[in-house]
């Protein structure tokens, strides 16, 4: 089979995977073996540095729900793979127990601006720009190149380096009347926009990820938030819960908050 199969359409694969320390084994390596394992991690996210793709993320979990975790991105799947098993074969066999694995895509919003909708938010918005007026042209240029950027990097993602980095899985609700794919279109493009106009007030605060995972995992998206100070990541969450898509037709899975580190902090942060 071509490796040309494995990669997406657009966009690329993106893995989420978290471990425990089993410190039993880790106690009883031979003198030497944790300044090896380490060596080679080093040496595995030197040759994935991003900024886009392939590249590895190395975390300290906070909280107890693991001790370290990984965030891998890469454009073939079968790279995805080898790039998972590339880091478990880092350390030494059973001193890695995993805890918890997210497998999504990235993707673009099927509720993404068109032309129209820009030129609606030129006319109807603050400065109620008039089509056809060298002033409406020049604004619709901007936003057009501003609507493509955004598109780029929502399917090639160059993640913010802030140290916070907290992760969850989300799907939409389809119970009784609150069953989110009974609504046409319309109706989930306003929820949405309405819910986009939230995530903006913490512009500066929180950069998100929001990978697509229907069909790949357990949850319908995978949400990927990185901060500065952690009360932005719960402000957010707190006050997206109140917006009608979050209140009636949002179900959350597991939060694993982190610290982005490097190999060496991270050994030195769980005493390794």
């Amino acid at each position: 089979m071509s490796t040309a199969a494995l990669k997406l359409g657009q966009g690329i694969h993106v893995m989420h995977l978290f471990y425990r320390l089993d410190r039993r084994i880790w106690s009883t390596l031979p003198a030497g073996e944790s300044s090896s394992a380490q060596g080679r991690l080093e040496e595995l996210v030197g040759l994935h540095p991003g900024p886009a793709h392939p590249r590895i993320l190395t975390l300290a979990n906070v909280g107890g729900k693991a001790d370290l975790g990984f965030m891998l991105f890469a454009e073939g799947l079968d790279q995805m793979g080898r790039m998972h098993r590339a880091v478990e074969a880092c350390f030494p066999p059973g001193a890695l127990v995993p805890v918890y694995s997210y497998l999504s895509v990235t993707e673009l919003p099927e509720y993404v601006s068109t032309d129209d909708d820009l030129k609606r938010m030129l006319q109807h918005g603050e400065r109620k720009l008039v089509e056809g007026t060298p002033e409406f042209a020049t604004a619709f240029a901007a936003a057009q190149e501003r609507n493509i950027e955004y598109q780029h990097y929502r399917l090639y993602p160059e993640l913010d380096d802030w140290p916070i980095l907290c992760f969850y899985g989300m799907s939409k609700r389809r119970q009784g009347g609150d069953n989110w794919y009974s609504l046409d279109f319309d109706a989930r493009k306003r929820l949405m926009a309405g819910h986009a106009r939230t995530g903006r007030k913490y512009a500066g605060r929180i950069s998100q990820l929001i990978t697509g995972s229907t069909g790949l995992d357990e949850w319908e998206w995978g949400v990927t938030l990185l901060a500065h100070q952690l009360d932005a990541v719960k402000e957010i969450v707190y006050e997206m819960r109140f917006d009608e898509v979050s209140a009636r037709f949002g179900d959350f899975g597991p939060f694993f908050v982190n610290l982005r580190l490097s190999p060496g902090a991270v050994w030195e942060h769980l005493r390794m």
